[in-house]
């Protein structure tokens, strides 16, 4: 068997963002204006045309700084107006394949697991239903625990009671002296 050690021992390639890199990713970290030509506006505020925005953004996408680009979408502006968490207590084997089936459904917008805090907190699968009214998340609720085998574990339905934010999640780029390595949340 002939393995080569000096393969192993290099490092992944770490991509280089340079300062007008960091300039873009802050101007787009709350999101984009909501016009028709958004790369316009950021391309003026940080001193680029549309075309290098979009281009530094596609560079920025294949080399893996930026994951995707998504959209928070403020559920009751748009007239979804209950929403629930709801948290299952299921076999820790058959939460990875629950997970999946639980998260299939247009009107489930996260679906995770986390791991238990017993004795108080006995809960590890945890998913968020929107719906326009309480009546349509419980039906919504009712058709996926028949779906996907749900009807004998224990949950928990937490309804929304007040908003006080919503947005995607905001980071401040990492200095190098911060010992853990990860980007924190503003």
């Amino acid at each position: 068997m002939d393995l080569n050690i000096t393969s192993l021992l290099v490092a992944p390639e770490v991509p280089r963002v340079d300062d007008t890199d960091r300039r873009l990713l802050a101007a787009i970290a709350r999101g984009l204006p909501f016009i028709p030509r958004p790369f316009v506006e950021i391309g003026n505020r940080v001193g680029l045309s549309e075309r290098e925005v979009i281009a530094r953004l596609e560079h920025l996408k294949q080399s893996g700084v930026v994951r995707r680009f998504g959209v928070v979408v403020r559920h009751h502006e748009v007239g979804y107006g209950a929403n629930a968490m709801v948290v299952w207590d299921v076999p820790d084997d058959q939460a990875p394949a629950l997970g999946r089936c639980l998260a299939g459904f247009d009107f489930i917008t996260l679906c995770y697991r986390r791991p238990r805090r017993l004795p108080t907190w006995r809960y590890n699968l945890y998913c968020m239903i929107h719906g326009k009214t309480r009546e349509e998340v419980l039906s919504n609720l009712e058709w996926m625990v028949n779906h996907c085998g749900l009807q004998n574990l224990p949950h928990a339905v937490l309804f929304s009671r007040r908003r006080f934010k919503q947005c995607g999640a905001l980071y401040r780029p990492t200095t190098g002296d911060e010992a853990d390595g990860h980007a924190a949340t503003r």
